[in-house]
């Protein structure tokens, strides 16, 4: 379910205002086309048909994997749109205008069905091919109510006759929505394994025993949008709160052209929240699961034994880019313990298994530990002499408390510089952490334009989501993630959206 909680020409003016007046033209055009898409194939037009009656409350809703369980038909899901009214009997008008301009051109039949005290009306195709997007509207009380079928409609209202049918009386969605607290322009409630079933368009979830919702406010900021999440369904703590009051000091490391970082504490223990805490295929492990993957498999290791287990301090994992063109490169930085030496010795022992060979080298002031690999080759030519190429896959070296880790030794020379180059010090990141709370577990950040082409590539996923919210991508700048520990057994986080939109 999403939900819109204010009017559509307030947000409107707000785009206009944070916009540069030479940007401002552009922002409109941005607004009409994104009112055209969540029309698109309903024939109507926003401004002139819907924007005279329409009040602070807009709500989309998937409400049915397979609202008739009719496996001859297909799967085929339920949509509820929900629109509150200033001016009930002005809607009506528009509702009758629309149904006499289509009965008209002769392309449906109008039903008038009365329903527990509630004039239905829908659209019986006179050509059985012929298929729209919402076919059945009604008006209860404040609302008209749209859906692509009758019985979506007729479920819809039993779901207001009976509070414990409706997802406003739910426990779960209650209890996530007390653990948000600052006012909000929207909400969005999903049923997890529910989604994972709807994108893949399956009468129902795999795994119909896992109960796993999440529940996001929205609001806004000067410089973009606020997203504050509530995720129940995890195994964990009852109450556990944020571990940090400021960023870590393994940040110093990052370089400020960073593409996407982590940072936090507790590498450990965050990872085995994530293995336990979720449940097994559902769509949260699998996008873990798939981004670790792409990290580990060129490495040849199994990041969640070989490092993930001794990092119990501060760490920080970046992705910067290659500066000829390359794959990005890796950088990974983590605070010492007892633990750090017997560990980093057998990632340089799982290197030599591997055919590289470990040895020293100097960098700067500093001696790091390079995994070489040696390769002949010969040129095209008969006579060509052999060449020797030496390719490295990773280097580290101790600074400080902290191991740094790289895959090149480029990006390794960026970490070296330290706070004159740093990510935390950067402007950029400040603005971007601006909106998050002071206390919170630690911080994910992503640098979109730099980002959005590897993430399209490497997670197909990220490609879907963003071309759901295309007006919000296309303006992001970054994008920055932080928890805040658990209440409740209920999982805290907030993301802000920094936009472009000047």
């Amino acid at each position: 379910m999403v939900s819109l909680l204010v009017n559509p020409d307030r947000l409107e003016a707000f785009t206009q205002l944070a916009a540069y007046p030479k940007n401002r033209r552009r922002s409109r055009g941005e607004i009409e086309r994104v009112e055209k898409s969540l029309l698109a194939n309903t024939g109507l037009n926003y401004q002139k048909e819907i924007r005279p009656w329409i009040s602070d409350e807009v709500t989309l809703a998937v409400t049915s994997l397979d609202f008739d369980r009719d496996p001859v038909n297909g799967v085929r899901p339920g949509y509820l749109l929900a629109v509150k009214t200033k001016d009930p009997e002005l809607a009506k008008e528009f509702l009758q205008a629309s149904y006499s301009e289509q009965a008209i051109s002769g392309t449906f039949d109008l039903v008038f069905e009365q329903y527990k005290g509630v004039n239905l009306i829908y659209k019986r195709p006179l050509q059985p091919a012929l298929k729209t997007s919402f076919i059945a509207t009604a008006v209860v009380g404040d609302f008209v109510l749209f859906a692509n079928d009758p019985k979506v409609l007729r479920d819809a209202i039993n779901n207001v006759q009976v509070a414990d049918l409706n997802l406003k009386n739910s426990s779960y969605y209650q209890e996530a929505l007390k653990t948000i607290v600052e006012p909000s322009i929207g909400i969005v409630y999903a049923n997890l394994p529910a989604i994972s079933a709807w994108i893949a368009n399956a009468p129902a979830p795999e795994t119909p025993e896992v109960e796993q919702m999440l529940a996001v406010a929205l609001s806004i900021r000067s410089q973009g949008l606020v997203a504050q999440t509530a995720l129940i369904g995890v195994s964990g703590e009852e109450n556990q709160a944020p571990a940090l009051a400021s960023p870590v000091g393994a940040l110093t490391y990052v370089p400020k052209d960073s593409i996407l970082t982590a940072a936090g504490t507790d590498l450990r223990q965050f990872w085995t929240q994530i293995e336990t805490g979720l449940e097994a295929d559902s769509p949260l492990q699998q996008i873990f699961y798939k981004s670790l993957n792409l990290l580990q498999e060129p490495l040849g290791i199994d990041l969640a034994t070989d490092v993930f287990s001794w990092v119990k301090g501060e760490y920080s994992l970046a992705l910067v880019a290659n500066p000829d063109g390359g794959e990005p490169d890796w950088i990974f930085v983590a605070e010492k313990n007892p633990d750090a030496d017997a560990a980093i010795a057998h990632l340089d022992d799982l290197a030599k298994e591997q055919g590289y060979s470990v040895g020293n080298l100097p960098l700067s002031d500093k001696t790091v530990t390079a995994w070489t690999k040696l390769s002949t080759t010969t040129g095209k030519k008969l006579d060509s002499l052999a060449r020797l190429e030496a390719t490295v896959s990773g280097v580290h070296t101790n600074i400080d408390k902290y191991e740094i880790f790289a895959t090149s030794v480029e990006a390794m020379a960026k970490a070296l510089q330290g706070s004159e180059i740093s990510l935390v010090n950067s402007k950029k990141f400040q603005q971007a952490i601006s909106a998050l709370p002071t206390e919170n577990d630690g911080y994910f950040y992503i640098d979109w334009n730099q980002s959005e082409p590897i993430l399209d590539k490497k997670l197909p996923l990220v490609r879907i989501v963003e071309l759901a919210g295309k007006p919000l991508f296309k303006n992001l700048r970054s994008l920055t993630v932080s928890s805040q520990g658990s209440q409740n057994a209920i999982r805290r986080a907030t993301i802000f959206f920094n936009l472009g939109v000047r």
